[in-house]
């Protein structure tokens, strides 16, 4: 016989707790092995516990469910996390695997589903709730440039080219007449947008396509 899945289950409302304690006791290969109201109560369990899945709710007092997760995923990495939420958006979503989520559902599953999800979770699979999943799926690829430097306002070129010269913030700021604080937040803006981690990968990245349309 097949060891049994354990585990935590993360919610600060305790009808809603006991009524997924209850639905996931039924089945023969779960244990139920613990359960929190908090996302610092879930770490400390979580560390004591060690589960094979941790559901984790989102919106908690204290800290929130992707706080949580990010630190139960950095002190516990075997344990596999999956949101049950109501909130219905992306970027919640994005966030939530940002953290270190492995599944994303709405608290309407139903208590089949659930297990489902729990067992896909602790084969190490990745689970979105499947009317989010075609949302994000069609946002991301209705229209969107081959080049991400295509998604750059005319001012973030203007930015991203005195970042590549080299000046600071400050200096980029006293060029443009606008305070070091806006252009902090031009340029957190230009590496989302070019989905690279460093001022420095986006002017290489700049640098490279205008070698190559000079080139062309």
């Amino acid at each position: 016989m097949n060891e049994q899945i354990r585990i935590l289950i993360v919610d600060d409302h305790p009808l809603f707790r006991e009524g997924v304690m209850h639905s996931l006791a039924a089945e023969p290969d779960f244990a139920v092995v613990g359960e929190a109201a908090s996302g610092e109560e879930a770490l400390r369990l979580a560390r004591d516990l060690l589960p094979d899945v941790l559901l984790l709710d989102i919106a908690m007092p204290g800290w929130d469910g992707l706080l949580a997760a990010e630190k139960i995923t950095t002190a516990c990495p075997a344990t596999k996390i999956v949101m049950v939420t109501v909130f219905e958006d992306e970027d919640k979503l994005l966030a939530a695997f940002k953290a270190g989520a492995r599944g994303y559902v709405l608290k309407g599953i139903s208590a089949r589903e659930l297990a489902s999800v729990v067992r896909a979770a602790a084969h190490g699979e990745v689970y979105v709730t499947p009317s989010l999943a075609a949302g994000i799926l069609m946002a991301h690829t209705r229209g969107r440039p081959a080049d991400p430097l295509q998604e750059l306002t005319e001012r973030e070129h203007e930015i991203l080219a005195l970042v590549g010269k080299g000046l600071t913030n400050r200096e980029i700021g006293e060029r443009l007449h606008l305070s070091e604080k806006t252009i902090k937040h031009y340029i957190t803006n230009i590496l989302e947008k070019l989905q690279v981690r460093s001022r420095v990968e986006a002017a290489l990245l700049a640098e490279k396509r205008s070698r190559h349309g000079a080139a062309g």
